[in-house]
């Protein structure tokens, strides 16, 4: 009793906080320590899907699924082009039965009776099952209204795209079953969803073709949040999430809550338009601020996953701070960890074994799964991801994203 008593002392003046804050800073900085001896290992230099960005991957079982997404298509010189956003938009499904080695085709993007190819999707996993959520086509046309570099004329191309607001099923990724194709919620791409406590989530996300990059109308970017049991019966948790609105953020589930950590509101600007905050909840109503500013860099297109009970964030996109080069490839060479979300601390080494920012992807997937003989326990595999800096004018702009598999693990010693 006179402990409890103590103990309520302490808390009442905010000592007893003070204590157990810095016992986690001091088991996040022991736990960082422990994933300096991780490695990054290349599984796949270049996977039989072709390279894209914006897919989602998922693992049912001990099979890995990588799931439509967005190729750039050649570049086009003027007067025709360069035509930003022009892209080979995939709805086709491969597999993987040794972990993203070998890879098989199960579904191309022609055949019937499945979803509309896009990209900007969300994959997620229940049981046996997974489920695919929303994202974008993309459609690039010339304006015929203006030539390259006449002056007063709108931009020589426009962009259109369909935001998606479906959700399908299925249990080997060839036999899909539409549960609904127009959910309450808006249809949006970059949006964030995730398995929480039995119900599939949906957040975030954005609709309407920017006109930064072509498009016709403004950008609706959103911090709504939606959940379901069964992919076809949607509700409405909320209209709006105390986060600020945003597309591109990465979602976790750890410890009874799910989290919501970074994105953008919108693609370029000075200073660049990202969050680095994180927030998380218990039932999707009540948020809460974890941090305004997390260790890492303000940035979208990452990912956060949660490996021995840390989360491990890396990637994104980083715009150029020389307004002079607004074309510099700045992207973040670094990976994070913290326990809980608060305190954070970096890894010695870059993701991907990186040596230059232009190597760091953004738009790419990963999924948590068995390291193999090779490695301990579970590890972080990579899929494929972008690279492009948006210079439109350089002709191997469209060469800049990737089809390779990579993990991140615990060698065997």
């Amino acid at each position: 009793m006179r402990m409890r008593a103590i103990a309520s002392v302490l808390l009442a003046t905010g000592l007893l906080a003070g204590l157990v804050g810095s016992a986690d800073a001091r088991g996040n900085a022991s736990s960082a320590e422990n994933f300096e001896r991780y490695v990054w290992d290349e599984v796949s230099p270049a996977a039989s899907w072709a390279p894209r960005a914006g897919l989602e991957a998922v693992a049912v079982g001990k099979t890995f699924y990588v799931l439509g997404g967005r190729t750039p298509n050649p570049w086009v010189a003027p007067p025709d082009g360069p035509l930003p956003g022009d892209s080979t938009i995939h709805g086709d499904v491969w597999r993987s039965d040794d972990r993203g080695e070998t890879w098989t085709q199960i579904l191309a993007t022609d055949d019937a009776d499945h979803w509309p190819a896009r990209a900007y999707h969300e994959v997620v996993q229940r049981g046996r099952r997974m489920f695919l959520l929303g994202g974008q086509n993309i459609s690039v046309f010339n304006n015929p209204a203006c030539e390259w570099f006449q002056p007063g004329c709108g931009p020589p191309f426009f962009q259109t795209s369909e935001f998606f607001n479906d959700a399908w099923t299925s249990v080997d990724g060839v036999n899909w079953e539409e549960l609904t194709g127009d959910a309450p919620w808006e249809g949006r791409a970059g949006l964030s969803a995730a398995v929480f406590k039995g119900d599939i989530y949906v957040m975030g996300g954005s609709y309407v073709d920017d006109p930064a990059i072509g498009g016709t109308g403004e950008r609706v970017v959103l911090n709504d949040v939606w959940k379901s049991t069964n992919g076809a019966d949607w509700v409405q948790v909320t209209d709006a999430a105390p986060w600020a609105p945003r597309a591109g953020a990465s979602v976790a589930v750890k410890d009874g809550y799910l989290y919501i950590l970074g994105g953008e509101f919108g693609f370029v600007g000075f200073p660049p338009p990202y969050f680095n905050d994180v927030w998380r909840t218990k039932d999707g109503v009540t948020w809460e601020l974890v941090t305004l500013s997390a260790g890492w860099s303000p940035r979208p297109g990452h990912t956060c996953d949660v490996l021995r009970q840390m989360f491990v964030c890396f990637g994104g996109f980083g715009q150029s701070t020389d307004p002079s080069n607004p074309f510099e490839p700045s992207n973040p060479m670094d990976v994070w960890v913290s326990r809980n979300g608060a305190d954070w601390q970096e890894l010695a080494d870059p993701p991907w074994n990186a040596t230059e920012p232009a190597d760091i992807k953004y738009d790419y997937d990963t999924v948590v799964g068995p390291a193999g003989p090779d490695g301990i326990g579970q590890a972080i595999y990579t899929f494929g991801g972008d690279r492009e800096t948006f210079d439109f004018f350089d002709p191997t702009q469209w060469l800049n994203v990737d089809n390779d598999v990579w993990k991140f693990q615990l060698p065997t010693p």
